[in-house]
């Protein structure tokens, strides 16, 4: 969430803890179980967002509901969790290096754009959009090696895919065929895809929330006017659906494009533009936006569990002065 400028202090600026106001340590180590808490529970989405992004068009499955009964079907329960262990390993340090690379740059960002005495919600979309980008960006080197190896064993043995024994299997077989660099096949597209998507993310969740307080008639220019707790949530929950939604909706075609690059096996070497030639010739423009139904619940209600987790967390950690 934003940082507030020295100039104006706003409703919601009641709960806005500046990174030099937070105990780190704690900061890292109870976000880590947060966050794992949420992924968790969200983890399912993600398998059968996968698994609609690089089915045939043979395949019966062609909705997410179908999907998930192949797989309960086939696998069970666990089946909704393949490669979670992977993701997992990779979440912590990829979430620790997002969440300081996000509060660090917004402080800066939130500097650089005072000057040009923008409105409240403009200040926010720019200063937030440009936190969360570089954020991304630092993270993405962390993020991509296990999100190639978390979709192979999403999509093991489902529309002609390959089998494997666990995510240190996938490790050794990619080494294996491609070198380290099989670790980062499509990285161009995940920076092309999570980058602008973070960016649209944070801008959106940033924005909509001053846009909402004003709808809601709340006064941003004294802070006797203080919301409650609950509307602050309710708002932030708000926040974090629009801003879910705005996200996926833009970015699912390029979200699409580098799942297939990635879950492809060594024999096949589709570049990004055959992959596009391929959906477009299989089932026309609609084909880039496979999965969008779950990603658009995936990344609006990760969004918004995110949101109040990483809010909360922020309360919890605040310095001693600040409680």
């Amino acid at each position: 969430m934003g940082a507030p400028t020295a100039s104006a202090t706003t409703a919601v600026g009641q709960t806005e803890i500046n990174w030099d106001k937070l105990n780190k340590t704690k900061f890292y180590v109870v976000g880590a179980g947060l966050f794992t808490g949420v992924t968790v529970a969200l983890y399912p989405v993600s398998v059968v967002k996968t698994r609609l992004q690089v089915a045939s068009k043979d395949v019966a499955e062609r909705n997410a509901f179908s999907v998930i009964k192949g797989i309960l079907r086939t696998d069970g329960i666990p089946g909704l969790y393949r490669g979670f262990g992977t993701v997992i390993t990779g979440a912590v340090p990829a979430r620790i290096i997002f969440l300081t690379a996000l509060e660090t740059t917004k402080v800066a960002a939130f500097k650089m754009v005072e000057p040009f005495k923008l409105s409240e919600p403009t200040e926010a979309a720019i200063a937030n959009g440009i936190a969360g980008m570089i954020a991304s960006l630092f993270s993405q080197s962390v993020f991509v090696p296990i999100d190639v190896v978390s979709q192979k064993l999403m999509v093991q043995g489902y529309s002609g895919h390959a089998k494997y024994n666990g995510g240190l299997d996938v490790a050794r077989k990619i080494l294996k065929s491609d070198g380290i660099r099989g670790f980062y096949r499509g990285f161009g597209l995940s920076v092309m895809t999570y980058s602008p998507s973070s960016a649209v993310w944070w801008a959106s969740y940033g924005s909509s929330q001053r846009v909402i307080w004003s709808l809601l008639g709340q006064r941003t220019d004294f802070e006797e006017d203080a919301p409650s707790q609950s509307k602050i949530v309710l708002v932030q929950a708000t926040g974090g659906i629009i801003a879910g939604a705005t996200a996926s909706c833009i970015t699912t075609p390029l979200d699409t494009i580098k799942t297939r690059i990635q879950v492809m096996g060594h024999e096949k070497r589709n570049t990004a533009r055959q992959v596009v030639k391929g959906l477009i010739m299989d089932e026309g423009w609609k084909g880039l936006y496979r999965g969008l139904g779950p990603r658009f619940f995936s990344m609006s209600a990760w969004g918004t569990s995110m949101i109040l987790a990483y809010e909360y967390l922020k309360r919890l950690c605040a310095k001693d002065e600040l409680v």
